[in-house]
């Protein structure tokens, strides 16, 4: 399999896994606004014993949101660096064979110049 096959089967792994995770927000924002309807339907002032007990629900709630986001920008910034790598060209690449800036890269000319 040559190097563009290789990157096009993973750029497509890559739209697969993307259009996964949209068809899993997309239900999760189905969840959210029926459980939206049901608290606004359901929960008033009344049915929390303490002040206490009512804000801190909500709390609970908007932490586990906080936690799905940041496990979804991870995800998105785990893609965005491989796909970083997918983009190098090959003019980079060979820039950048070793780590002492192509220190090394040339040929040497061991015979003394002066003769």
């Amino acid at each position: 399999m040559s190097r563009e096959d290789s990157f096009l089967n993973v750029l497509d792994a890559a739209a697969k896994v993307q259009w996964n995770v949209s068809m899993i927000l997309e239900a999760k924002a189905v969840e959210a606004e029926k459980v939206r309807n049901w608290v606004l339907n359901h929960v008033h002032g009344g049915s929390f014993d303490s002040h206490e007990k009512m804000l801190s629900e909500p709390l609970d709630i908007h932490e586990q949101l906080v936690e799905v986001i940041d496990g979804l920008t991870k995800l998105q910034n785990g893609f965005c660096s491989n796909l970083k790598a997918m983009l190098v060209s090959d003019e980079e690449e060979s820039g950048s064979d070793d780590e002492f800036g192509g220190l090394f890269s040339g040929s040497f000319d061991m015979e003394d110049p002066e003769k």
